[in-house]
């Protein structure tokens, strides 16, 4: 009896033994595995997310989606933005799960930034420049997606919009895209050089300098037909200039370089300073460009026609 007990518990032993070096193994293996595969497929690549930043500085993300106070987060959302049709608030954008972007996907992001659609299928406002990020490259948004992932996540709730009732519902917005938004990519004009492409790149997409510069039909469709001439009821009811050739109204007698120096300085021609929002465009804008991206801009804005 006791050899039994004894053979039973060598065999006991060498099974609790056997599960024990097979468990080790096995978690070895996929620790191994998961090594693999993320230093192959990283979810982040550090050349992406720099290359992110320097995007989200040029979409001007920073300036709208900040709040308006000294000890805001950069990207945490809550600035007022009020237009004609209401106030807006802009969202949070860090990856907070519960007030951010935290929840998302890349596929998301694109969709938000190039069809003004959100996660849930609902439409956002065009306060929010999806009229002309739809113009945005897939590597650029796939870098703005990683670098927005890369922030630390900041619980911090968006106030709802103060608007008028009939825009309380979102799906108003269906019929005003069929009226006013085209998705489309950027298509370089093969007629213009490669300076000039990169700054209608910046200035119609990435910078989408007409959402404040060209001015609205009455439903706040930009009116394409005068590109940046001045918006008369801009950001906070404010007018926004004309940025035109026109050699009055416009920027028409202004050389290139003083165009390159007011978006790295905000310094003007006669030695004024920007003012009102553009100044915040400036400090976190195009201040932040480099130096062949402003004057790929100015290349293009002197390229652009006054009103008919």
């Amino acid at each position: 009896m006791r050899e039994v007990c004894r053979d039973s518990s060598r065999r006991l032993s060498l099974r609790l033994l056997l599960v024990g070096v097979l468990g080790t193994l096995a978690t070895t293996l996929a620790t191994t595995l998961a090594s693999t595969v993320n230093a192959a497929e990283p979810a982040n690549p550090p050349a992406s997310v720099e290359r992110g930043r320097y995007l989200v500085h040029a979409g001007g993300c920073l300036t709208c989606h900040t709040a308006d106070r000294p000890d805001a987060v950069p990207l945490a959302g809550g600035r007022a933005l009020k237009t004609a049709f209401g106030t807006f608030y802009a969202p949070n954008l860090t990856p907070d799960p519960e007030t951010g972007l935290g929840n998302w996907t890349g596929a998301d992001v694109s969709r938000a930034l190039r069809e003004g659609v959100a996660p849930d299928g609902s439409y956002y406002y065009p306060v929010f420049p999806y009229p002309s990020y739809t113009g945005l490259t897939d590597s650029d948004v796939t870098d703005i997606a990683a670098y927005l992932g890369s922030l630390a996540p900041i619980r911090q709730a968006t106030p709802e919009h103060e608007l008028p009732w009939y825009l309380s519902s979102r799906l108003v917005m269906s019929g005003w895209n069929l009226l006013n938004f085209t998705a489309q990519r950027f298509r370089p004009d093969a007629a213009s050089d490669d300076a000039w492409n990169r700054g209608a790149y910046l200035v119609r997409h990435l910078g989408h300098c007409g959402e404040c510069h060209t001015p609205r039909n009455m439903l706040g469709g930009p009116d394409r037909n005068r590109e940046l001439v001045g918006n008369p009821a801009g950001a906070d009811g404010k007018a926004v200039p004309d940025i035109s050739q026109d050699p009055d109204s416009g920027i028409g007698r202004w050389s290139a370089d003083e165009i390159v120096f007011l978006l790295e300085t905000g310094l003007l021609p006669d030695g004024d300073f920007a003012g009102s929002l553009m100044s915040d465009v400036i400090d976190d804008n195009t201040g932040k460009l480099t130096a062949a991206d402003r004057q790929a801009i100015a290349v293009y804005l002197k390229s652009v026609k006054p009103a008919p």
